[in-house]
């Protein structure tokens, strides 16, 4: 079951408005329906997020309303994410990845859902979190011999650390893959820079993982 147009957008606006208590009842409400969890995040969570970043980028919102965004959102994937996790396959592992959002960027929850997909198709997900700086990318990488590293940017001031965290890797003499999202990027800023992978939803990134892993 698909979620309708008008419980769709009340789930964008409770985001934008930084309800917190609205978004979770509007989760649980869609879950009792028998709507699918990854249309009301990707379609109604998700949209409400990138809102808020944009209000905030334009100076229509300052750090308060960002937050009090991010937390509504929060109070929705407590609720889809589990859903999300009753559907994990079973099967080979595909490789370990790190994953996180960039330093400055104190977005998570796209990253969040694109590690909770790796992880129900087989990924060994190491989940850094948010405002995560190169050096720690790095590291972790180095320690668990990561495959994929899968940075998000959620801004157009903080996307450039993407470009950064390439060279780092690179540098540093890792094989790990790089792929990269987020709100402001593109297919042809990720083949400025060098990263080996770009998706821009958690649909998609699953099967571009999937391809740099096994190239």
């Amino acid at each position: 079951m698909t979620s309708g147009k008008e419980e769709l957008a009340a789930m964008r606006q409770a985001v934008i408005d930084g309800e917190r208590e609205t978004a979770e009842r509007l989760a649980r409400q869609a879950l009792a329906a028998g709507a699918a969890p990854l249309e009301a995040i990707e379609r109604g969570y998700v949209p409400g997020i990138q809102e808020a970043g944009r209000l905030w980028e334009e100076g229509e919102y300052f750090l308060p309303e960002l937050v009090t965004s991010a937390e509504a959102m929060q109070a929705a994937m407590s609720v889809l994410q589990p859903a999300l996790q009753q559907g994990q396959r079973s099967g080979a592992e595909q490789g370990r990845a790190v994953i996180g959002t960039v330093q400055g960027d104190i977005h998570d929850i796209g990253k969040t859902l694109v590690g909770t997909l790796l992880a129900a198709n087989g990924f060994e997900v190491h989940d850094e979190g948010a405002d995560v700086s190169v050096d720690r990318f790095v590291e972790r990488a180095r320690a668990i011999d990561a495959d994929l590293v899968c940075a998000s940017a959620l801004l157009t001031t903080t996307m450039v650390v993407q470009r950064d965290l390439v060279h780092e890797l690179s540098a540093a003499g890792l094989r790990a893959k790089v792929m990269v999202g987020g709100a402001p990027v593109t297919r042809e800023w990720a083949s400025q820079i060098g990263a080996h992978g770009f998706a821009d939803n958690a649909v998609a990134a699953v099967e571009v993982a999937r391809q740099l892993v096994t190239r």
